[in-house]
């Protein structure tokens, strides 16, 4: 089966950091956002990729082609015109199966059954003020009736998680197409949700599938949430440091230095970062940083930054220097 991963999105939410990366490619527990969603569909038995790619795509595009040997196609989203039309660029003209997942969310469920499914699903989680989501409507099967994007009198606490499994690439391509067609846009962009309500309008059968959990990756405060969610699945790391201690939840990547330092509760430290006389926790230290004399909680700190100084909390893009 293919999936398909939405990732051209800017991140304007995320800068500085979104300055040198695109958004899927932000590292939360040693890898970048999207590497952890796509090592789940590869467990599940997903044999294709199709990443959507835009803002940025060679970053992804390089790292895919480095570290992954499944078959990945990087279509273009050359204009930025909603999450439909994004997932037009891979869709093809077969009756195969596809699943879509977003690239920014981490989601928990059993992926496996969603392969071997022979139905349309959307994933749905149960949230307590549906106000803020799309959600969806449902009758006594299951069966989606109706979504409905934020609003004012909910009938349902099931809001729209980010997995979609349809049954036929091609039923799907000729929804969206139909939107571009018509010029059908809710919020001023077009929408996979407006799409599949075509597909429900026309008879097809949709069914409402309720995951365990979903972690966001839109902001620096959900992203540290979820990075901290992912560390406390990992095994707790043996290695030892001179006069250092490491807290639970800790990831420490290849070629690290530490010394006289606690670190952790739920703290990554990148490739080749060195932490001196700190004390770091909640936090996520990209590679070849250097963090010296700090107390530091909650903070996301970029690539090759020095610092040195005094307690903070703290968001640093890549290739910085700061001495207090």
């Amino acid at each position: 089966m293919k999936a398909i991963i939405p990732a051209a999105g800017i991140g304007t939410r995320l800068r500085p950091h979104t300055f040198t990366n695109p958004k899927v490619m932000l590292n939360v527990a040693g890898k970048p956002i999207i590497a952890h969603i796509v090592d789940r569909l590869i467990t599940a038995g997903i044999t294709e990729l199709s990443i959507i790619v835009g803002y940025m795509n060679q970053v992804v595009e390089n790292y895919f082609k480095k570290n992954y040997s499944i078959q990945c196609k990087f279509p273009i989203q050359k204009e930025m015109k909603g999450l439909g039309h994004a997932i037009l660029q891979a869709l093809d003209d077969s009756e195969e199966p596809a699943m879509i997942i977003l690239g920014d969310t981490i989601i928990e469920t059993d992926y496996k059954k969603l392969v071997v499914n022979d139905k349309n699903i959307m994933a749905v989680v149960k949230v307590d003020n549906p106000r803020r989501f799309g959600i969806v409507e449902i009758d006594k099967e299951d069966n989606i009736e109706r979504m409905v994007e934020k609003p004012d009198n909910p009938k349902s606490d099931l809001a729209i998680a980010g997995i979609y499994l349809v049954r036929s690439q091609k039923l799907l391509k000729k929804a969206i197409e139909k939107l571009i067609d018509e010029d059908i846009k809710t919020r001023g962009e077009y929408q996979i949700t407006d799409a599949l309500q075509i597909l429900i309008d026309e008879g097809e059968n949709i069914q409402a599938m309720l995951i365990d959990d979903w972690y966001d990756c839109g902001t620096e405060e959900t992203l540290l949430s979820t990075n901290k969610y992912l560390l406390s699945k990992i095994p707790k790391i043996e290695k030892t440091f001179p006069n250092s201690i490491l807290k639970e939840n800790v990831f420490i990547g290849e070629n690290v230095e530490i010394t006289n330092s606690i670190i952790g509760p739920n703290v990554s430290l990148g490739n080749g970062s060195k932490i001196k006389n700190s004390i770091i926790s909640n936090s996520i230290i990209n590679r070849k940083t250097q963090i010296s004399n700090k107390l530091m909680d909650k903070s996301i700190i970029g690539e090759s930054v020095i610092l040195d100084g005094k307690s903070s909390s703290l968001s640093i893009g890549d290739n910085s220097l700061i001495s207090e």
